[in-house]
């Protein structure tokens, strides 16, 4: 077996998610659930099949973020996983919650937009996802000052009263 880190490529303010489902009905599901939840959302999605013609499955609105979601769906190669990648202004969190709910979608590894590394172990068999490197380490603990900023940053962009 041999272990592997894989950057995501991707601009740098983009955001994406990352996960792993278990059935090609994966693509059309996860693109409801996005159209579904919030209008107007451009996105690229692309799933590694795992079975019979392993292709690399895609659907979206957005040439470049289907395109963006393929390359890195190719490049990390592990059987059913999956990359949904988000227009400018549309977050993860505003679609987690649908994405989650995908009959389908076994667990979500990420979802952010900071440069990020998928751990692969390659065997003989294909690839598997170990996990991923979100970002950098902390640098310390939050102060009483870091916590006011952040209680006043929630609520300035609305996601606290």
């Amino acid at each position: 077996m041999e272990l592997l880190s894989v950057p995501v490529t991707k601009p740098e303010a983009t955001n994406f998610i990352f996960g792993q489902s278990h059935f090609i009905k994966t693509v059309e599901d996860l693109h409801e659930a996005l159209v579904g939840t919030v209008p107007g959302i451009r996105f690229g999605l692309a799933f590694c099949e795992a079975s019979g013609k392993r292709l690399v499955r895609w659907s979206g609105n957005d040439e470049a973020l289907i395109d963006l979601a393929c390359e890195n769906a190719r490049t990390i190669g592990a059987g059913h996983s999956f990359f949904i990648f988000l227009g400018d202004g549309f977050f993860p969190v505003n679609v987690l919650g649908a994405v989650r709910a995908v009959p389908e979608v076994c667990r979500i590894f990420c979802a952010t937009a900071n440069p990020t590394e998928i751990v692969i172990a390659q065997t003989d068999g294909g690839r598997a996802v170990l996990g991923v490197v979100d970002g950098a380490s902390p640098l310390g603990i939050e102060t009483d000052s870091d916590i006011r900023e952040r209680r006043e940053l929630l609520r300035k962009i609305g996601y606290k009263l």
